[in-house]
């Protein structure tokens, strides 16, 4: 029996997209399968209780659109801003020796400018939430 050199795309002794397609194909088929299977066996008794929309178990009253403070959409952007930030000083500290100085003197940068944007964010005013005082 001789070792093969070159087994090609549809092998199955290398990974290679062959097996990811076909992988991915029985996926499909099963959720189609299952799908189709609990439309058909299902029970169906529409009433106006199951048709009307369902949102954490309060019944809905008066319109959808309601305004949220903007304070609310300010934390939710500083917090996904600091928190990709710190994604990023960890893959760094992963790899901090192999980046040398360089990567110090580049990361140094990095959380300057981060505490330069926190502090103009801090003097406007930005972390403040709930009303402002008034001044007499």
């Amino acid at each position: 029996m001789e070792p093969v050199l070159n087994p090609g795309v549809l092998s199955s002794w290398t990974p290679g997209v062959f097996g990811l397609v076909i992988y991915a194909m029985a996926v499909i088929g099963l959720v189609a399968v299952l799908l189709f299977l609990s439309s058909w066996l299902g029970e169906k008794k529409p009433n106006p209780d199951k048709l009307r929309p369902y949102e954490s178990g309060i019944i809905p009253t008066g319109t959808a659109r309601l305004r949220y403070p903007i304070p609310f959409y300010q934390v939710a952007i500083f917090f996904l801003l600091f928190d990709v930030e710190a994604a990023f000083i960890f893959s760094w500290a992963i790899a901090c020796r192999p980046l040398g100085w360089l990567g110090w003197f580049q990361i140094t940068f990095f959380i300057v400018v981060l505490v330069a944007g926190l502090i103009y964010i801090w003097q406007k005013g930005g972390l403040d939430w709930g009303p402002k005082p008034t001044r007499r």
